[in-house]
């Protein structure tokens, strides 16, 4: 008995039918096999270029050698520790594989057919992903475009007036990927004062290490206020384990213990959780990272600037750029250069590259390709 491609797109859930797959950043060995080229540079991931500090690698290095048992499904080590950081108790803290496995579960936990969830334009786009994955509706709110706001950020008074009796999760991604943009704390306190008790407002502070603008709000210290506030957190951005994949949130206990009750068992590894416990420790080597971030982000400005580029003012690692022509076509020139960033038509931007911050030689080669390629 045959079965057709539909047939099997029948039997899929109905918010899985429509979904498009999220496509990560083209691999530098990908990009290598297929232009037959070396030494490409990938500045399309918004990952750390200096990766591990050298605390975490000896910590997974170590852990290496217990692969034969499971990790410890609880993760009681690393949760104690980040109680320690936040001032909180451990019953608030769910991990998850990356904060991308946690965004996943707290959409599955909060949102059916029958609710929605509100999230802007431009903001990342996992939240849309996770909303139709659970059959739920999307509420869109326009971003601000320039004339009460920073342009392409998030417009509270827009994404409030979307919120209804249906609505059970807000996104707010801060700063936002892929533009940058950052809330202060006054707007996002009240707008999360102004927000239904029914609703769980979900404030994604992926890039929250890199911030150093003045008045960006530690939502993790408000937890006491808002019961229905959920923080997500990260060790892929400033941290360096991007490659082992682990975030969590944090809220009140009895949010966690739903969002644990939908945790997977064993869904963070032993290494990544090793690794983890370990860089929270190292704030010497993060401190450097940061360092070295704001010096890059201010040569990529100057090089746009040199070029006649706008570029979005960006509080993460990376920068979002208007190429004044397709971004598409530029990106594929820079690709045969062997400089791989990330085009953002998929968000609604397609003139933008977003371009994360590398090493010193990295943004050089990266600035001198995107020269020769505006030139020709």
């Amino acid at each position: 008995m045959s079965t057709s491609i539909d047939s099997f797109l029948d039997l899929a859930a109905p918010g899985v039918r429509a979904l498009q797959p999220y496509l990560p950043g083209k691999p530098v060995v990908e990009l290598e096999r297929e232009y037959g080229i070396s030494n490409a540079i990938k500045l399309a991931s918004n990952e750390n270029p200096y990766g591990p500090g050298p605390l975490a690698l000896a910590a997974a290095s170590a852990a290496i050698e217990g692969l034969g048992r499971y990790p410890d499904g609880s993760g009681y080590q690393l949760a104690e520790r980040l109680a320690r950081k936040h001032q909180l108790d451990p019953a608030c803290i769910t991990l998850g594989n990356g904060s991308n496995d946690v965004l996943d579960i707290i959409a599955r936990v909060f949102l059916t057919a029958q609710h929605e969830a509100v999230f802007s334009q431009y903001a990342f786009a996992v939240y849309p992903i996770v909303v139709q994955a659970a059959g739920a509706t999307a509420c869109v709110a326009p971003a601000h475009e320039g004339s009460h706001g920073p342009a392409y950020g998030h417009d509270l008074a827009a994404m409030l007036e979307r919120v209804g009796p249906a609505t059970r999760l807000v996104f707010i991604a801060n700063p936002n990927n892929p533009t940058g943009t950052w809330l202060g704390s006054d707007e996002l306190d009240s707008f999360i004062s102004a927000v239904p008790a029914h609703v769980m407002v979900v404030v994604d502070e992926a890039y929250f290490e890199y911030v150093g603008e003045e008045n960006y709000p530690d939502t993790s210290a408000w937890l006491a206020r808002f019961p229905n506030l959920i923080v997500t957190r990260t060790f892929s951005k400033a941290y360096g384990l991007a490659g082992l994949r682990i975030g969590y949130a944090l809220s009140h206990p009895d949010v966690a213990g739903l969002l644990n009750r939908v945790r997977q068992p064993f869904n963070v590894n032993s290494v990544a959780q090793a690794a983890a416990v370990a860089a929270l420790d190292d704030d010497d080597y993060l401190q450097l990272c940061i360092r070295r971030n704001r010096e890059g982000m201010a040569r990529l400005v100057a090089g746009f600037e040199a070029l006649g580029l706008a570029c979005i003012e960006s509080a993460g690692n990376f920068v979002a750029v208007d190429s004044g022509r397709s971004g598409a076509d530029v990106y594929e020139a820079l690709l045969q250069q062997g400089v791989i960033v990330r085009p953002v038509a998929n968000y609604g931007m397609p003139g933008h590259l977003r371009v994360t911050i590398g090493r010193a030689d990295e943004n050089a080669r990266f600035l001198h390709a995107l020269e020769q390629v505006l030139r020709d």
